[in-house]
């Protein structure tokens, strides 16, 4: 990689170091195109987060005013492909060179915003209807951003937890990693702040302790989220899926286990989505331990989240997930002797450990839900269907109010038509909104919690 200064003038030329100095004078021609497409606002605006790394902002409109005069272009050479960019932040920075980190996330943006569409979309059938291609989509793109390695025993764990919560819960991410480390084991979230940087952090330490130098940091975003979350500086392995529901489905084919700390509405939406999976009948077989965890001081948390749980999908949902309240041991030791059980389980099926094959992801689950006032307002949320129906439900719901209140659509429709309007079963509103009200009430909706304005209304 190389990156050259003008300080006159604030340009900066940056050039890859990964699998992007190999194109071929087709895809090149692809990689340009595509940059002077529609994709490129969301590829400036996804570059910018990147390049604001470690910055507490989660608002899309509030990180462009304040780098307004930023801008970013791909250049077409004959060897290759460069980037140029006018009025970058200062932090991404020392000494006049770009931060090596930064400068592999800014180009895992332009691989995975631009480069999957401009090339992997034109020449591969890799969106359809069909459940099997959707699988075989965010296959190819984990493939094609090198994250899947063949021949290591299971040991990823997903870490679920809020962006916006408190000192002694971020403290508290951080102890888990730390145990998870000191057991060989590697941590995936979703690449923000808070409960998604707190495990990586800990890990960092505990693989330094043991001398694991093949330590791994993986984060899953999607253009919608990092837009408005900046990765934190200890991933050293970013992919930016398409949508929501590739990410999710890349979670839980590329994990082997999963945490969740407290957190907001993207965390309900993570929960319900991977509840939903195992509830489905042809999922019955398959191993994925899932913990729920958190200090003493929140443990009123996941009593609330569990209680919530078993009103809509009934008292059998509790064999799917354990709750253990602060002690950042038990649970490492509890998700390490677990990856026996994943390896055991994915050898009766013949399946790779790399990538969950055997694992059924319904269409219900993989087709993006567009949150809209219309489509936010016509959701069943009645209790009068199966747990999977009603999981799918509540799932989508979950995620429009994610997109209300960090997504740059979302807010611009928020601005437009006022918050979304959520109808469906009273006794569910009724424990709905008790819990939304205390996510708002504790600052678990945003960074900032000052000044959050409700993104929705339950109407019951």
């Amino acid at each position: 990689m190389r990156s050259t200064v003008d300080n006159s003038t604030l340009f900066i030329s940056v050039s890859p170091g990964n699998s992007l100095q190999t194109l071929s004078q087709k895809e090149i021609s692809y990689l340009y195109d595509g940059s002077q497409s529609e994709l490129y606002e969301i590829f400036k605006q996804c570059s910018l987060a990147v390049l604001n790394s470690g910055s507490e902002i989660d608002s899309v409109s509030e990180l462009t005013k304040l780098h307004s005069d930023f801008d970013i272009k791909v250049i077409q050479q004959e060897r290759g492909i460069k980037l140029e960019l006018v009025n970058s932040p200062s932090q991404a920075f020392v000494d006049g060179q770009m931060i090596k980190g930064i400068k592999e996330h800014l180009f895992a943006v332009l691989r995975d915003i631009v480069f999957i569409h401009a090339v992997l979309y034109k020449t591969h059938d890799l969106d359809s209807n069909s459940a099997d291609k959707n699988t075989d989509t965010v296959f190819n793109i984990l493939r094609n951003a090198g994250v899947l390695i063949p021949q290591q025993d299971p040991s990823l764990i997903v870490c679920w937890g809020g962006h916006s919560i408190a000192r002694e819960e971020y403290d508290y991410t951080k102890n888990i990693g730390y145990q998870l480390g000191l057991r060989g084991l590697n941590i995936c979230t979703g690449c923000g702040p808070g409960a998604m940087k707190g495990p990586m952090k800990g890990a960092a330490v505990a693989h330094a302790k043991q001398r694991n130098a093949a330590g791994r940091y993986v984060g899953l975003s999607e253009p919608g989220i990092i837009a408005a979350e900046s990765p934190n500086p200890l991933v050293n392995e970013l992919v930016i899926l398409p949508d929501i529901e590739k990410r999710l489905e890349s979670f839980v084919r590329f994990g082997h286990g999963i945490i969740v700390f407290p957190g907001g509405v993207g965390t309900a939406e993570e929960i319900f989505y991977l509840l939903a999976l195992l509830l489905h009948p042809s999922n019955t077989g398959q191993t994925i331990p899932l913990i729920f965890t958190a200090p003493t001081t929140s443990a009123n948390y996941f009593k609330k989240i569990d209680q919530f749980i078993v009103l809509l999908l009934g008292e059998g949902v509790r064999s799917l997930y354990q709750i253990i309240i602060d002690d950042s041991e038990s649970v490492a030791q509890s998700m390490s002797s677990a990856m026996a059980e994943v390896k055991a389980q994915r050898q009766r099926s013949k399946d790779a450990y790399f990538f969950n094959w055997s694992l059924t992801v319904p269409l219900a689950l993989q087709q993006p839900f567009f949150p809209s006032h219309e489509n936010m307002a016509n959701l069943n949320l009645h209790r009068n269907q199966s747990a999977f129906d009603l999981a799918v439900n509540m799932r989508a719901m979950f995620s429009g109010l994610v997109a209300g209140n960090v997504k740059a659509e979302g807010l611009a429709a928020i601005d437009l038509h006022g918050p979304y309007q959520i109808t469906g079963d009273a006794a569910l509103l009724k424990a709905l909104d008790d819990l939304l009200e205390d996510f708002v009430a504790i600052g678990r909706m945003k960074i900032n919690s000052q000044h959050y304005r409700p993104c929705y209304q339950i109407i019951g």
